[in-house]
């Protein structure tokens, strides 16, 4: 099914809609949706590199707007559609575990997962479930989602399709280094 759902998605690149595609790809994905708007993202930026910043634009927007209702759905509908959500990508016992400590790292919560490649609906639904504060998750996904969305579009603009194996299949590892390292680091000056 995922394998279909993915196909779908890409097919969508190639639209005469595909912006629209794209946003609607991107607000659904930080929600609930399996499959991230890089997929759209590529082949657009890569068919028409004039418009990557827009590109990557429409998809922070929307991603965060998307990440807006994933909160809505923790903070109100969580037994009847988070908890599903949360079982589906196997996060079910992350409720129980991250609730307590959760809001006290939630910004850095909602800026890791806006990067890497963890499932980012998790977060934006945890977040609604422990109350997190709106300000602090709103600056956050929008620093997280433009973060990755316009570093995407800056390397395809620049490189095109050369760079394309390396957003990938490398750049979210890249990601997650780059916030295991940030995190060492703060952790190291706060030991010291």
């Amino acid at each position: 099914m995922l394998k279909r759902l993915y196909a779908w998605t890409l097919s969508l690149a190639q639209s005469p809609h595909a912006l629209w595609a794209l946003a609607f790809v991107a607000f659904v994905e930080s929600s609930f949706f399996p499959i991230p708007p890089d997929i759209i993202m590529i082949p657009m930026i890569i068919a028409a590199p004039r418009k990557a910043f827009l590109i990557a634009g429409v998809a922070t927007v929307a991603s965060v707007l998307g990440g807006l209702f994933g909160y809505y759905i923790g903070f109100a509908l969580f037994e009847t559609i988070g908890q599903p959500i949360f079982d589906f990508y196997g996060k079910a016992d992350a409720v129980a575990e991250f609730s307590e400590q959760f809001n006290a790292y939630g910004a850095w919560a909602v800026l890791i997962a806006g990067v890497t490649p963890f499932p980012f609906k998790v977060i934006t639904i945890m977040s609604g479930v422990t109350a997190l504060s709106l300000p602090i998750f709103i600056v956050s996904a929008i620093v997280a989602r433009a973060l990755r969305f316009f570093i995407v579009g800056a390397l395809l603009w620049k490189f095109g399709e050369p760079i394309r194996d390396f957003i990938e299949r490398r750049l979210g590892l890249m990601f997650t280094l780059f916030c295991v390292l940030l995190l060492g680091g703060f952790a190291l000056v706060g030991f010291l």
